[in-house]
């Protein structure tokens, strides 16, 4: 069984408290790791570590040095990608295609793309008038914002994490990572990359552990903290601002969804049915911007959701190291229970069960592990709770709509505003409901296709902010304005 440590300035530890946790397998249940759970003096170490490497080494970098730094990190997170693969597999038992397609890739190009950003945006300059005729010069600088809490979810570990990871260090500043408690490894395997390529000790640190009265809570209170990034559900990232209070820290949210896809009868059908199937069971459901309610227009409703059956009945469960599986388990049994209570409650609020609706039957030791079958419902009120509250599983409502006025003030029906996906050949009405419909991202005949230049982030209860190119810029660093009179 794996020990896995915090890791503060540069080094491997176990807590002071010798408390410890374990990390159990989605796939089957057993315990995988275990964890050593960072306690408020391991907290301060860390951000103390972070703090003095701002003022030491790294700091002394120059530009170029500390990106060629990066590229070093990406380079080695490639040349052990089937550990990351590995690692990652074994947290969230997810299927191999969908970590190395997707994730641990992403992961890797996060610290290129952001290094290759951080040297090419230009600051701002200006000329002005003075009543001497001389006139002045104003120009802006960036400087780190210093040292910066990242705190974590679980269902794409190692790529949101670095999507963080990547912009803070390239502008300069130390970090201090809460991971998950459902998914320690690849945080704490990026700390032996940072040490193989050579960045300065306490630049990166990791601590372990849970929410309330523990890693998170005492590292989004510390007043050493200069900023807080934080992925995950509405209600944490609730405390996480009112932690943020105290001493007037920046935050940068991406919390949750209950995004929309509409798909218009003129649709390229085919793509609409795998896009719409994407992003609505990728990762078991367990994405942000993935979607739990579907608006087909009418002439096409009962042709799309026999098809989308077809392709959910035809998903394959196992092993992600196992050939052909195309399906994985949700994060933990506590997961499992609330998307089984949402699966119930749409029974009781009268929806009709296309297909799913229940646990699979898998041989042991797999019946152990987290599994719910892949969901879909239609014939459910606008108001039923299952249609209004994100339920974070492999499921989606369908329901048919009439007009483009219609399903825009459907889409907008929510307190939420992550993304949308929309699926129509008509040009002009892909950029007309692009437009209107209320959210961060809204994606046309396609769906999680991501430029890391372009600004990413949630409007309502979906988020604070936006990160991605010259946006994670703007959060990463303050601007410093200097007037020169002539």
């Amino acid at each position: 069984m794996r020990q896995i440590e915090n890791f503060i300035n540069g080094e491997f530890c176990a807590s002071i408290s010798g408390n410890r946790f374990e990390k159990r397998s989605p796939v089957d249940n057993t315990v995988i790791a275990s964890i050593a759970e960072a306690g408020e003096a391991e907290v301060d170490a860390a951000v103390k570590a972070a703090r003095s490497a701002l003022r030491g080494e790294w700091g002394r970098l120059t530009l170029e040095q500390r990106t060629q730094m990066l590229y070093e990190v990406a380079d080695q997170i490639t040349r052990r990608f089937d550990d990351f693969v590995e690692a990652e597999m074994a947290d969230t038992g997810q299927p191999h295609h969908v970590m190395t397609h997707a994730f641990i890739p992403r992961g890797a190009a996060n610290f290129k793309v952001f290094a290759d950003t951080v040297k090419n945006v230009a600051n701002e300059s200006f000329q002005m008038s003075t009543p001497d005729g001389r006139g002045a010069l104003n120009y802006s600088t960036r400087s780190p914002k210093g040292v910066i809490a990242v705190v974590c979810p679980w269902n794409a570990p190692f790529l949101l994490m670095t999507w963080k990871v990547g912009p803070a260090l390239a502008c300069g500043n130390t970090v201090v990572v809460k991971p998950s408690e459902e998914t320690p490894l690849t945080a704490a395997l990026l700390g032996e990359v940072m040490n193989s390529v050579g960045i300065p000790k306490g630049v990166y640190n990791v601590v372990q552990g849970f929410g309330p009265n523990s890693a998170g809570e005492f590292l989004t209170r510390h007043q050493g903290v200069n900023a807080i990034t934080f992925t995950g559900e509405t209600r944490t990232g609730t405390a996480i601002m009112k932690a943020a209070a105290e001493g007037m820290r920046d935050v940068s949210f991406e919390l949750g969804g209950k995004n929309a896809g509409i798909v218009f009868a003129d649709c390229d059908f085919d793509a609409a049915v795998d896009g719409i199937f994407r992003s609505s069971f990728l990762n078991s459901g367990q994405v942000c911007l993935g979607t739990e309610r579907v608006y087909v227009e009418r002439p096409m409703f009962d042709k799309f959701v026999q098809a989308l059956k077809a392709k959910v009945e035809a998903v394959k469960f196992g092993r992600p190291q196992d050939h052909g599986v195309t399906y994985g388990p949700l994060i933990s049994q506590e997961h499992r229970k609330k998307v089984l209570s949402y699966y119930q409650r749409a029974k009781d609020e009268g929806a009709t069960v296309v297909t799913g609706g229940g646990v699979p039957d898998l041989p042991a030791p797999l019946s152990e592990g987290a599994w719910v079958e892949p969901t879909i419902w239609t014939g459910l009120p606008d108001d039923a709770s299952v249609i209004k509250e994100e339920i974070f599983g492999p499921c989606c409502h369908v329901r048919p709509f009439d007009t483009e006025d219609e399903v825009v003030n459907l889409a907008n029906d929510t307190e939420y505003g992550l993304s949308t996906t929309i699926w129509t050949q008509d040009l002009a009405r892909a950029h007309r409901v692009a437009g209107r419909v209320e959210v961060g991202v809204a994606w046309v005949n396609s769906w999680f296709l991501r430029d890391l230049r372009t600004p990413f982030g949630g409007a309502g209860q979906s988020g604070i902010g936006r990160e991605g190119g010259v946006h994670s810029l703007e959060f990463y660093t303050e601007t410093r304005n200097v007037c020169v009179k002539l």
